[in-house]
């Protein structure tokens, strides 16, 4: 029996953002730390898989409040075009979700996901 067995997909969806953001957050600061201690850091790349996994806006939020990898590209470049692909996919559920209400969108994640 699954953990999220009886949460609907919105819900376990939400539980992960949430793990996804507060990872994104932990990482940056364990980098920023790491970056002036002179310890090992976290790869770029790690970092941008926490954003894509769902961790941007924590990702964005870190950046700020720890002032790290704000100018540093091609970080910067990339990290937008994982926030651009992630709205574009918002907006594309939203308007599933209008144009084919919220019962069918969900009959159908939950048809992909087994």
């Amino acid at each position: 029996m699954s953990l999220f067995a009886d949460l609907s997909p919105f819900a376990v969806l939400a539980v992960w953002l949430i793990g996804a953001n507060a990872a994104a957050v932990l990482a940056f600061a364990i980098d920023k730390s790491a970056a002036r201690t002179g310890h090992r850091r976290i790869s770029e790349f790690h970092l941008l898989q926490i954003a894509l996994l769902g961790g941007t806006p924590g990702a964005y939020l870190a950046r700020q409040m720890f002032r790290h990898k704000t100018r540093k590209e091609p970080f910067r470049t990339q990290l937008w075009a994982i926030a651009a692909m992630q709205v574009l996919l918002i907006v594309g559920f939203g308007m599933a979700v209008l144009v084919l209400g919220a019962d069918t969108v969900q009959q159908w994640i939950v048809g992909q996901i087994g």
